[in-house]
């Protein structure tokens, strides 16, 4: 019988795309968890902590996605080097 060739395999689950996972599904937990925001104190510049913790969110997650989008497009050219392919 003839053996079979060695495959070897890269890593599905990277240190990168843990990272990315976290920057990703950060603000979901953040939102879902009303409990930590639902409150009118403190207050910045007369708006209640409810709407502006909200918002910052909005810029944090903007924040977040592109971080992971980078970290992705890294990966992704990472892997296609190691294979020996062209980056797209």
């Amino acid at each position: 019988m003839s053996e079979a060739p060695e495959v070897t395999r890269e890593p599905v689950m990277t240190p990168a795309r843990a990272v990315i996972g976290l920057c990703l599904v950060a603000p979901f937990v953040a939102m879902l968890w009303v409990g930590s925001y639902a409150k009118t104190d403190p207050t910045f510049i007369g708006i209640p902590f409810f709407y502006w913790y909200q918002m910052l969110w909005v810029l944090l997650s903007t924040a977040l996605t592109t971080t992971a989008y980078q970290l992705w497009q890294r990966d992704q050219r990472a892997r296609a080097a190691r294979k020996g392919g062209a980056s797209q």
